[in-house]
């Protein structure tokens, strides 16, 4: 008799459109999540995951063994060396596959720095933006720390933007280096990467210096603009670029620099000297694969997407303006990545808003996933100016592939709540 119940209870479910959400949300009561952290993490396309399998498994060669199994394994790491190439317009021998992009970005600090130094340069001036990302803010300070470089950090706007006039300057004779990130990964500014390249081509042009050997250089972290932006390094006159895969729907674990033929660097890893010699250690064959289709995908998707997440995050952003007034919004309007909402909320730390939503299913976060624990406030909306509490209290949700009007209208209605209860306190 029960097993007849259970049967006829099953089949009335199942007939309903979301039967098998409704089964797990009666037996495991479990709360439907709304992801809006993609610039932490992207979740793991199937598609690229379907060209990574065979690589956990069937194929197993070390890409540096002459037999059969190590060419095929070689073969393949060298495919996807030559697509990414290719999308990025690049020589194949210009693409450095690294372990992440924060890899990727000390790679091309600390490689031009003792580059530099080797080629006779007493003390390089390097030149970066103070909202960068931490690896590399923290590997310029290190360097500096050691009394290997001196750094000059550039203040930017209210809207996050570098200064161009600051830029011109603040390059120096010996200025060997100059790293600005393409799009901010907290606030969603772009910055005029094509207008830094030109003043940075007309100060080599210009510069009357005795490190003839060692021009300035210009690296562009775009591990944010890959999903959205177009991006070739060529184009934009930059002689090194990095991404990783994580942040467009790849696996975790890899990152790519792109590295000029005729740029210099000095590795920071060594050993079997892999990757021309830049990056020692046996390459991972499947993420490798994996970043390369991720690309493919990424740019396919990348006009259709940029739309309909630009109308999702300007729907997001009216939004929050309408229900919360003094909210600030943190970042350009103008030059903005289509999948960033940036705001500070004034009565409500970002701590706290950040644990109030994951308790109501929404993910989100306060600064940069790869920022320190120990800071209270985000760094780079501090740069921005306004009084402390924007920095203590502002909270970034972006947006994804899989991101619905419904998810937006949901977190709204979380956030009055979440302010209706504080507000009682």
């Amino acid at each position: 008799m029960y097993k007849f119940l259970f049967y006829n209870i099953f089949i009335v479910f199942a007939k309903t459109k979301h039967w098998w959400y409704r089964i797990k949300e009666m037996i495991f009561k479990r709360q439907k999540r709304i992801y809006l952290d993609y610039a932490a993490g992207t979740p793991l396309d199937r598609r690229v995951f379907s060209v990574m399998q065979p690589y956990f498994s069937t194929t197993q060669g070390n890409p540096s063994a002459i037999y059969k199994e190590g060419v095929e394994a070689k073969k393949a790491v060298e495919v996807a060396r030559s697509e990414i190439a290719r999308m990025l317009g690049a020589h194949s021998d210009e693409i450095i596959f690294t372990g992440s992009g924060t890899e990727a970005n000390n790679l091309a600090v600390f490689g031009i720095a003792r580059a530099a130094r080797a080629d006779g340069v007493e003390k390089p001036h390097f030149i970066t933006s103070a909202i960068e990302h931490p690896s590399v803010l923290n590997a310029c300070r290190a360097l500096e720390k050691a009394g290997e470089i001196e750094v000059t950090f550039l203040q930017v706007d209210q809207g996050g933007m570098v200064q161009l006039s600051e830029l011109k300057q603040a390059l120096r004779p010996e200025t060997v280096f100059v790293s600005v990130m393409y799009a901010n990964n907290e606030i969603g500014t772009i910055q005029p990467v094509k207008e830094i390249a030109a003043i940075i081509r007309r100060h080599r042009k210009n510069a009357k210096t005795e490190n003839s050997k060692f021009q300035v250089l210009f690296h562009i972290d775009a591990c944010q603009a890959m999903n959205y932006l177009d991006v070739g390094p060529a184009r934009f006159g930059a002689d090194l670029l990095t991404f990783n895969a994580s942040k467009i729907y790849g696996p975790k674990g890899i990152g790519v620099l792109y590295k000029r033929r005729d740029v210099g660097l000095v590795p920071l890893i060594y050993g079997g000297e892999q990757e021309h010699g830049l990056r020692s250690g046996t390459e991972n064959i499947a993420a490798i694969v994996g970043i390369a289709k991720a690309l493919n995908i990424a740019r396919a998707h990348r006009e259709k997407e940029s739309m309909r997440q630009t109308k999702l995050r300007d729907y997001f952003l009216g939004r929050v303006k309408e229900k919360f007034p003094e909210t600030i919004i943190n970042g350009s309007m103008d030059a903005r990545l289509p999948n960033n909402v940036n705001v500070s909320f004034p009565d409500i730390e970002s701590q706290l808003m950040i644990i109030e939503l994951d308790a109501k299913g929404i993910a989100a976060s306060a600064k940069s996933a790869c920022a320190s624990d120990e800071e209270d406030a985000s760094y780079v909306v501090a740069a921005l100016g306004g009084e402390k509490w924007r920095s203590e209290n502002s909270v970034r949700f972006s947006l994804g592939r899989y991101t619905t009007k419904k998810d937006i209208d949901a977190t709204v209605e979380a956030l009055l709540e979440i302010a209706q209860k504080y507000s009682k306190l």
